[in-house]
């Protein structure tokens, strides 16, 4: 008899519960996105300088970021469902706040509280997932509803926030978070069972600072370059990370109870599953922000014209997130990941072409089929990731989980929204007076004639070229996934207890 047949199977009370985890997701990756379509509006009333409107728009996903491991260990020590709802309220606050912000200061404030509050939701919905859910069936079938409630967040938010900015003011933006957390502070107690590790002591918060330093800085860095190119200012951040680290680092070997279980990386799936997880992130954010881009300067459609181009590759997202535990099932896990890595590498070329061409239903076409392949990705690595480690470390993993996918796509970001920049440029070698411009001046709605036409041509090559090296890196992370299957444990199939 396999040792997982005697596992509890998940009936309706398990699923139902599910139903109300999704809810926190679907607003976390709405409101990565939903202030975007937002600024001018905002930025009109409250007057920002030009620093405080960038703020406004980084300041959430910076503190995300840095926040999610940190609050996962916390989620399992103080309990994961306490965390979860105290972090819904505290959203709610915040969410309120901004709504009624009058003020760049406050508006800035109230996204900070958002970002800290958001960051106790993914890794306390994902390691409740690991605790309803112990039967690996279950658990993969459940991690894919979870990610698939995000890219359900993702493709539904430009929607939303284009028709309430079409009849509402700029702050509706942030009351649609109001009721679905109501909802959670009311179901949560009720439907959602605590889980905590009982014998952990108090968490270090020394720790937690050293932590959140040195993941802000690194990203911040990051962010810094991709925006403004290598300065002072990035080299600084990147050494405060780099130095933030090595002391925690230092304190946790020192630590009789670790803050954070460094023996976690010690176990093959999960080290792997991490690498494979930021590897697949590094080329879907890129390419998920440069598609968007191309849809509004390249092709010159609206806000909310591009939203609708964009959500059909959500709908993708979500089918192959469903769909990949049962695949899994019949032709193993790492094979799935192996050619989902190779569908995607399908789309990115198909992108390439549909560049090249200027063609809007290629372009879609194309944006579904790369969403398709990476989806069970995701979904896979998640599952490895949680299913790895001790019930007790859920928390923690989730949050490595996360910031693993916010670091990949942070640099994937950087690196390709560099890339494409520096192809633009070059494609306009002969144009001086264009590429002089920043891009969205050159592509912008006050440009027109000749010049719009040849700024469109030069960012259509300049994507052609950065879809197709996406396609390489996908080839790449099909090969280095069966790579790792052979020499770092990945070929067992079995999951952690």
């Amino acid at each position: 008899m396999d040792e997982h047949d005697e596992m509890p199977r998940a009936g309706r009370r398990e699923w139902a519960a599910m139903a109300i985890l999704a809810l926190p997701c679907l607003l976390y990756s709405m409101d990565l996105t939903v202030l975007n379509l937002a600024v001018p509006e905002l930025a009109a009333d409250l007057d920002p300088t030009p620093a405080q409107l960038l703020w406004m728009v980084d300041i959430y996903g910076f503190i995300l970021a840095a926040a999610l491991i940190p609050m996962g260990v916390f989620g399992d020590r103080v309990g994961r469902r306490r965390l979860l709802l105290w972090g819904a309220f505290a959203f709610g606050v915040a969410s309120l706040l901004a709504a009624f912000a009058s003020s760049a200061p406050m508006m800035i404030a109230a996204r900070a509280l958002m970002g800290i509050a958001a960051a106790t939701l993914a890794p306390s919905t994902l390691s409740m997932v690991r605790n309803l859910f112990p039967h690996p069936e279950d658990r993969s079938k459940a991690i894919g509803v979870w990610i698939a409630s995000f890219s359900a967040g993702g493709a539904v938010g430009p929607l939303v926030g284009g028709v309430l900015l079409e009849y509402f003011w700029w702050g509706s933006v942030f009351l649609i978070n109001l009721p679905v957390m109501a909802l959670l502070l009311v179901l949560g107690p009720k439907m959602l069972p605590e889980a905590r590790d009982g014998t952990a002591p108090r968490p270090d918060m020394a720790s937690a600072f050293g932590l959140l330093v040195a993941v802000l800085g690194l990203v911040y860095a990051i962010k810094k370059v991709a925006m403004d190119g290598w300065s002072g200012e990035a080299g600084l951040a990147l050494s405060l990370s780099i130095v933030a680290t090595a002391l925690f680092l230092r304190r946790q070997r020192r630590l009789t109870v670790p803050f954070l279980d460094l023996d976690m990386f010690a176990s093959p799936r999960f080290s792997a599953a991490l690498t494979i997880n930021i590897f697949g992130f590094f080329v879907a954010f890129g390419m998920f922000l440069l598609v968007a881009l191309y849809f509004q300067l390249g092709l010159g459609l609206t806000e909310l014209q591009a939203g609708l181009a964009s959500a059909p590759s959500g709908v993708a997202f979500i089918a192959g997130s469903l769909a990949a535990p049962a695949i899994a099932a019949r032709i193993g896990t790492v094979p799935l990941m192996a050619l989902g890595f190779v569908v995607a590498a399908a789309g990115f070329a198909l992108a390439g072409a549909a560049a090249a061409s200027g063609d809007l239903m290629l372009m879609i076409s194309a944006y579904c089929l790369f969403s398709l392949g990476l989806a069970p990705v995701f979904t896979m690595t998640t599952d490895i990731i949680v299913g790895s480690v001790p019930a007790s470390h859920a928390g923690a993993a989730a949050g490595l989980s996360e910031a693993s996918t916010e670091l990949g796509g942070a640099f994937g970001i950087a690196v390709l929204g560099s890339l494409l920049t520096m192809l633009y440029q070059l494609a306009l070698a002969d144009y001086p007076q264009l590429a002089d411009l920043p891009m969205s001046a050159a592509l912008g709605p006050d440009s027109s004639g000749a010049h719009l036409e040849t700024a469109r041509e030069a960012l259509g090559q300049a994507l052609e070229t950065t879809a197709y090296l996406c396609s390489a890196i996908a080839v790449c992370g099909a090969a280095l996934t069966l790579i790792i299957r052979k020499r770092d444990g990945l070929l067992t199939e079995t999951q952690g207890t």
